[in-house]
């Protein structure tokens, strides 16, 4: 880079404030920005103050031919890709009454974590009672249920057949007392015959006889309906008692089984209350979301169950999360390289994962939106969870091109210019440019190598200030790019 040095008008005041400085370029440079700010401001608001003059001194730039490399640049926190997560298992909301240091080292067995216990004590009290309750429901329940079940082959095996037995005894005595019913009648005719009895003694015998016949008819009839309906409408309603039964204990069962396994899983997550390490490690505290102003885990603190309380890291593989802007996103593919540089040392790793979705955004983000990617890091030692980083990933590299200072491109509603110093002061050059890094620009058409460019025309070129102040709806067709003069060799 070279620097002219050209005679700058200014008023009394400020050229005795750079005879006090002349021996800082810098400040001279800031002042002529300042200058052109306020000339700009003046163009747009005062008629005719597009015609300004000349400032300097300039500084140029020699175009020579190199290497550029395209990078993004973004801060991120290390931690580990594969986590032990150290969770809570009890129901409800609960309280640590005591928590490990984040950063400490544990063997097997080593506590991390107590929870408050009086409300499970009390729970498990409650369904301790509840579950015997429930349990002498559902054996007196159990009871009804055999008694039901034998009440069938009673009643079958003894009542029924008792009845039947009773009944065909008295159908055999009813025809029995027919038989001589109808004997009698039969001596009491033939008396009759004879004159040795009267008509009424033959009635009366007849009689005997009609209401012998009705008796055995009616234990007949008994006997059918004992058969047919009686036995019939028994045996439904001790099915039906049964089943009722049967169901009745399913239920004080399934009431007994629940108010135990609730009365069992108090007792098991009273033993959760003291969580202890599995493994040996180094244990930390979970990252708090950006938008929570107070850390989660602290004695004192309200937790529920499945919430991540510590964290035990592996340590040999590490990686750091970044975010990439959604302007720059498309670009990060997995597989690219990327420079890690740590308080101590600076690592080589490579992206793992880009996320397919952004990350919340809010004021805690400026609204900025981000996407998370991963960036994996090499095994080393020393490397800690909690680390700052910042990563350069390296998004495209260029050999052997021609490139500008992004301080020398103008870019106006034409297209994109710079101004070439020549022989006869500052030449426009329309240009075709590629990528960037925010520092260098690929040239693609418009400047050769060797080419002197001004840094910063805007400070002391006026047609660069009258391009770019010029409105959008009166700016000329994009001029063509001179082949010759603005050939790339």
């Amino acid at each position: 880079m070279s620097t002219d040095v050209l005679p700058e008008t200014q008023n009394p005041q400020q050229r005795s404030d750079q005879d006090s400085s002349s021996g800082r370029w810098w400040r001279g440079t800031l002042l002529a920005i300042a200058v052109v700010a306020v000339v700009a401001s003046a163009a747009v608001l005062i008629p005719g103050a597009g015609s300004l003059r000349q400032i300097g001194p300039e500084l140029t730039h020699t175009i020579t031919r190199g290497d550029l490399i395209v990078t993004v640049t973004e801060q991120g926190i290390l931690e580990s890709a594969d986590n032990t997560e150290i969770k809570c298992k009890v129901r409800g909301q609960n309280t640590i009454i005591w928590v490990i240091e984040s950063g400490s080292v544990v063997k097997p067995g080593d506590e991390l974590v107590r929870l408050d216990t009086l409300v499970i004590e009390d729970a498990i009290a409650e369904r301790t009672k509840y579950a015997y309750w429930t349990k002498s429901g559902a054996e007196r329940a159990r009871a009804d249920v055999a008694r039901a079940e034998l009440a069938i082959p009673e009643y079958m095996e003894g009542r029924y057949r008792s009845q039947l037995m009773t009944l065909e005894k008295d159908l055999t005595i009813a025809r029995s007392n027919l038989l001589t019913a109808q004997n009698m009648l039969a001596h009491a005719e033939k008396m009759a015959e004879r004159g040795y009895v009267s008509g009424l003694e033959v009635d009366e015998k007849t009689f005997a006889v009609t209401q012998a016949e009705l008796n055995v008819e009616v234990k007949k009839t008994q006997i059918d309906v004992l058969e047919r309906f009686t036995k019939a409408m028994e045996l439904e309603t001790l099915n039906g008692n049964l089943n009722a039964a049967r169901a009745r204990y399913a239920a004080e069962a399934e009431r007994n089984q629940q108010d135990a396994a609730r009365r069992d899983l108090a007792i098991e997550e009273f033993e959760y209350c003291v969580m202890k390490a599995e493994r040996n490690g180094l244990v930390i505290y979970p990252t708090a979301e950006k938008w929570k102003r107070a850390p989660e885990i602290e004695e004192g603190a309200t937790v529920h169950r499945d919430q991540i309380l510590l964290l035990m890291p592996d340590l040999s593989r590490m990686q750091v999360k970044v975010g990439i802007h959604e302007s720059m996103i498309d670009r990060i593919k997995p597989g690219l390289a990327a420079r890690i540089t740590l308080p101590d040392k600076t690592l080589d790793g490579e992206v793992s994962s880009v996320a397919s979705v952004t990350r919340p955004a809010g004021w805690w983000t400026g609204n900025v939106v981000k996407y998370d990617t991963i960036i994996e890091l090499p095994s080393v030692e020393g490397l800690k969870p909690g680390m700052s980083a910042e990563v350069e990933v390296v998004m495209d590299r260029y050999a052997d091109v021609l490139t500008i200072p992004v301080a020398a491109v103008v870019e106006t509603a034409q297209r994109d210019f710079c101004w070439v110093k020549t022989a006869e002061g500052a030449k426009r050059r329309a240009l075709q440019l590629g990528d960037t890094n925010d520092t260098f620009i690929v040239i693609k058409a418009g400047l050769k190598e060797g080419d002197e460019v001004v840094l910063d025309p805007m400070a002391s070129i006026t047609e660069a200030q009258t391009l770019v102040l010029k409105p959008l709806d009166k700016a000329k067709s994009r001029e063509p790019i001179n082949v010759e003069a603005d050939r790339v060799d």
